[in-house]
Parts: structure tokens; sequence; C-alpha cells
């Protein structure tokens, strides 16, 4: 039996974060295909395992404990695994960190697919993004990071902070390469951290698995195909 369950569609977005902290954590989990995510996302609120409105949902069997939300999945597995600061500060940083790279994601993905990308619409966000690309670089930087040493909140210690940032920006990247050359540019500070922990052993083989298992996808759905229109 795995140590997780995992409620999460068969692409990496949202899920990749959660995929990526159990991986370095050296935890197992399973995974559920399309029906039993619908199945689950139907049930009546207290029939669900913790009443949500859409995955990722993750299940710590060992503790029977059920959680929703990016966010606070990352805090809980950081504590679990021992991945964040004890202080308050880093706590809180950490907190943070989770939380921009969700509105990341909200920004890439325009509210979910709510809208659709065109040129003119992207051409004026890729200011935004280049902001948002200062913001993780800055966030690591206060803490002393480089592009050849340090972390985003400590000088020695791999933590839930750099695997979502790494997360965040390496998984579109690798799968949208025009946004490569954006993080590049606007901040080799940070595309040197997100290269030295995408080439730790766990993270690397999880990113080669998830290419066998998704292919080139990266979120899916109609909201890809006018991201990857605008981005050529």
């Amino acid at each position: 039996m795995t140590d997780f369950d995992l409620y999460y569609w068969p692409v990496p977005f949202r899920g990749q974060f959660i995929r990526a902290i159990l991986a370095h954590g050296g935890r197992s989990w399973g995974e559920h295909d399309g029906a039993s995510i619908e199945e689950i996302i139907n049930r009546d609120v207290d029939m669900q395992p913790i009443s949500f409105m859409g995955p990722p949902v993750l299940i710590d069997r060992e503790r029977q404990f059920a959680l929703s939300q990016i966010p606070a999945i990352a805090m809980y597995l950081g504590e679990r695994l021992d991945l964040i600061p004890t202080t308050s500060k880093g706590r809180s940083l950490t907190n943070k960190v989770d939380n921009d790279a969700n509105d990341v994601l909200d920004e890439l993905t325009l509210s979910g697919g709510r809208d659709m990308w065109t040129a003119q619409k992207w051409n004026s966000f890729v200011p935004r993004l280049q902001k948002w690309i200062r913001i993780f670089e800055n966030t690591g930087t206060r803490n002393g990071l480089t592009a050849d040493s340090n972390f985003m909140l400590d000088a020695e210690k791999l933590g839930v902070a750099d695997i979502v940032t790494t997360i965040l920006w390496v998984t579109v990247a690798d799968r949208l390469p025009a946004m490569r050359q954006i993080i590049v540019d606007t901040s080799p500070t940070l595309w040197g951290l997100c290269e030295r922990v995408a080439a730790t052993d766990a993270i690397a083989a999880l990113n080669r698995r998830s290419f066998q298992d998704y292919g080139n996808a990266y979120c899916g759905g109609e909201i890809e195909k006018s991201l990857r229109a605008v981005l050529v």
C-alpha cells in the first residue's frame, strides 16, 4: 500500500507540486483515473474525504487525514516530511511562496480557462509575468540565494519553497519552450536555482516519469491550446 493517495488529473500543472514534494521526501503515492476523480468531486460534501470543489486532494493513509488546496497540502507535507523552516518567519515565507505559485498558475491559465489567450492579451501580460519572476527571485535573494548556491529560505537545506518554485517554472519551461527564454532572460539567478533543484535525483526522476505518463501536456484543455498558440 502506498503512503499517500492523490486525486489529480493526468497532467502536471497543480498536481506536480504535490508529486514533487512527495518524491523528494521519499514517499510513495497512488493516483486515480478521470472517472474516479469525477466520482469523488460529485459526491455530497459530507461523503467526500475532505469537503472540496476541485482537485487536488491528498489523503495521508497512515494518519487517515485528507486535505485539499495546494498551499495547505504543501504546508502539511512540509511539516510532515521536515521540509519547512521551524521559525514563524520561515513558515510564513514558505506559505507566501506556495500562494504566489498558485497565483501564477491562475494567471497563466486565465483563471482556469475562463478566457482564452490571444496574442494581444499575452503581449500585455508578459511584463506582469516578468514581475512575478522577479518576485520569486527577490524572495530568495533576500535570504542569500544566488544562481550557484543557497536556497530560497535556507543557505543549506532544500525545502518546500525551493521545490514549489522549481516545479512552477521548470514544468512550464520544459513543456512550453518559449517560456524558458523569458525566465532565463528575466532572472538567471532564479533559473540557476531551478536547474539545481531539478537536477536532484528524485525531482529529475519525477520529471522523466511525467513525460512518459503525460507526454508534453501542461494543463490540458482549450486553455493549453491557446497558451501554445501565443508562445511560438
